[in-house]
This record gives C-alpha cells, structure tokens and sequence, in this order.
C-alpha cells in the first residue's frame, strides 16, 4: 500500500490540478463574450451552460460550447490514462489503477466547469462533462445513461428533466453493469473496485442534481421551459 502511494500521490495530484484547471475554462463564457459582448451569467436562466447558449446566444456559439466541453474533458481523461499507463507499465503497478485515475480527471474537470477558478467559481451545471467521463470511463454506462436521457427528453422536451433523471440513474447503471458483467460473471474487477467507481459517480450524479435545483422547483411548479415547442412562462 505504502509503494503504491509513493508511486503514484504526485502524478495523481498532477491529474487532479490539471483537470480542475482545464474544467474551469468554461467556453459558455467564454463564447458568449466573443458572440454577443455579453456574460451568460447574467442572461436567460444564469447558468453558464450550453442550453443557455443556446437560447440566449445562437446555434453557433452553443455548438462550439458543446464541442470544447466535450474536447476539455476528453483531454483530462486520456492524459490521466497515459499517464497511469506508463507508471504502471514502467512500474509492474495492477491496471486497475488507470480506471480510478480516468474517473478522478473526469471528477475535477466536471468540478472545474460547475466552480471555475478562473470565474469566480460560477460555471455551468456539468452535464456534458459528466457524460463525456461516463462515455470514456465506461461506455457501457454511457449508453445506458444517454438512453434514458433521449427517452426522457423525448417526452418531456426538457433538457432539465433529462439531466437529473440521467444524474439520478448514472450511479444505479455504474454498479448493476460493473457488478453483474465484471464482478459477478468475469471476475475481472473486485468488489472493492465495484463499491469505489459507484461511489464515484453517486457523488458526480449528486452534485449535477444539486446544480439543478432550482430547475427542479420550476419542473415541480409547471413553469420549467421546454428546449423546443411552445415555451412556458417562468
């Protein structure tokens, strides 16, 4: 235990500060300002997220949005995982370990987006990162959340509705695929790395709900706008 963490506590705390710095670039601002001149923050519903974008902005600056939060995440994870790679590799360190890394970089570039350092810690409300580290982490998961999302969104025409419900299953996916496929049929994980990844993303899932509270009141009250059709008043 002892040489585990001496080989790995400076590169994982590398991975932790990069990927929270990358995350705190936050493109909805970013855009928004090259765009319109305007903080986002202070337009439509507040958040620094692409759906704001979308509506208060254009097509244009909500597709770039999507585009390099999806990008940022993707470079937090897969630096993370060629990282750990080589240590391991170079190290004869158990791969186990690279899978607890993806998941952590995915983890602080998602907290970097929601509490950027570099905008006074009022970013967006994580969905696209979060999903971005589900699809890299465990793309099993990814399909089964993202499935759910269309289905929901589909009838609900709420982005929303879509995210919390997803947030909510993100952690209920995690252990029933990593219990049952990996754990219970394989063998290949432990259970130890089962109860760690859900455990992971309860705490992700949590966070994104918690940053769609007041989404949730306006849902509850009937006043939440829908992304396409007849929009409802707030």
């Amino acid at each position: 235990m002892l040489g585990l963490f001496q080989t790995f506590a400076l590169p994982m705390l590398a991975i932790i500060i990069v990927s929270y710095l990358l995350g705190s670039v936050n493109f909805s601002i970013i855009f928004t300002k090259m765009f319109s001149k305007e903080d986002i923050r202070t337009m439509g519903s507040g958040n620094a997220g692409t759906t704001n974008v979308l509506r208060s902005v254009g097509k244009r600056a909500a597709i770039l949005t999507f585009l390099c939060d999806i990008i940022k995440c993707v470079v937090s994870v897969l630096l993370a995982r060629y990282i750990l790679e080589y240590i391991c590799v170079a190290s004869n360190m158990p791969f186990y370990i690279i899978n607890y890394g993806m998941y952590l970089a995915g983890f602080c570039c998602s907290i970097g987006h929601m509490y950027p350092i570099f905008f006074k810690f009022k970013g967006g409300k994580g969905v696209v990162t979060v999903a971005t580290m589900a699809a890299l982490a465990d793309w099993r998961v990814f399909l089964a959340v993202i499935g759910l999302f269309i289905v929901v969104f589909a009838i609900g025409r709420m982005v929303s509705l879509g995210s919390v419900i997803s947030a909510g299953a993100y952690p209920i996916a995690t252990f029933f695929i990593t219990f049952f496929a990996d754990y219970y049929n394989n063998g290949t994980v432990s259970l130890k790395y089962v109860l760690i990844v859900t455990a992971i993303t309860a705490v992700m899932g949590g966070i994104v709900i918690l940053k769609h509270r007041g989404n949730i009141v306006r849902i509850m009250n009937g006043t939440e706008k829908k992304l396409f059709g007849n929009k409802e008043k707030v």
